[in-house]
C-alpha cells in the first residue's frame, strides 16, 4: 500500500519544504512527515501537486518516459483565436526544439478562488481561458507556447495529472488516496482524507 497526496499549491508558493529566502514552500500548507513532490510547479503557477511517501511511485510520476498527460487552465492577454488553437495542437517550434502536437481548446472561466493578487483589469482589459494536455514536460512550457502563438499566459492552473484531477480542492487543500497495491504500482486507489493547510483546517 502507499499513500498518494494530492494538493492544490497556492500561487507564490515553491515545490519544496524549505526556503532559505523565506519565501512560501509545501511546509506552510502540508504536514505528513516522510512525503515528497512528484514533480514540480513553478512559483507562479497553481494548481495540482502529487506527493508521495513511496519513492519508486514519485518516480514514476515525475519520470517524462511514464508520459503522464497533464491539463492545464490558461487564462491568456486577449481572446485566443482558431489559429492560435490550431497551432497549439500541431505543435510549435520553441528554443529547444519543437513541441508534441497537444490537445487545446476554448472553455469558460472556471470556478477557482480568487487570485492574490488578482490580475489587474486595467493592465489586462480583454483575456480568455483555454484547457491545455500536454504530453511532455518541458521548463515553463505552457507559457512559452501561448506565448509563442501570441496570447501570454497571465494565470496558470494545473488541473490533472494523469487520472488524477484537481476536482474541488481550494489552495492550500489537499487529500489523501490509498493505493491498495503492492507499493510500486498504481492500479487501484480510494479517497481516504481531506484537509487543509499544516493546521488540518480549511483556508478561509
Amino acid at each position: 500500500m502507499s499513500n498518494l497526496y494530492l494538493l492544490h499549491k497556492p500561487y507564490r508558493m515553491l515545490s519544496q519544504f524549505t526556503d532559505p529566502q523565506g519565501r512560501a514552500t509545501l511546509a506552510d500548507v502540508i504536514d505528513v512527515p516522510g512525503v515528497y513532490a512528484a514533480g514540480r510547479l513553478d512559483y507562479d503557477s497553481e494548481g495540482l501537486l502529487l506527493l508521495s511517501d513511496d519513492g519508486s511511485l514519485i518516480h514514476r510520476i515525475a519520470h517524462p518516459r511514464h508520459k503522464q498527460p497533464k491539463t492545464y487552465w490558461v487564462q491568456v492577454e486577449g481572446h485566443i483565436d482558431d489559429a492560435a488553437l490550431t497551432a497549439l495542437k500541431n505543435g510549435v517550434t520553441l528554443k529547444d526544439g519543437p513541441t508534441l502536437p497537444a490537445k487545446a481548446r476554448r472553455m469558460e472561466a472556471p470556478d477557482l478562488a480568487p487570485r492574490n493578487p488578482a490580475i489587474d483589469p486595467k493592465r489586462h482589459p480583454t483575456t480568455s481561458w483555454l484547457e491545455l494536455t500536454l504530453s511532455e514536460g518541458r521548463n515553463r512550457q505552457v507559457r512559452r507556447m501561448t506565448a509563442h502563438v501570441g496570447f501570454p499566459t497571465l494565470r496558470l492552473i494545473r488541473a490533472a495529472i494523469g487520472a488524477w484531477r484537481l476536482g474541488e480542492l481550494a489552495p492550500g487543500e489537499w487529500r489523501r488516496e490509498t493505493l491498495h497495491a503492492p507499493r510500486g504500482t498504481t492500479r487501484t486507489r480510494h479517497s481516504s482524507q481531506r484537509k487543509g493547510p499544516a493546521t488540518g483546517r480549511k483556508r478561509p
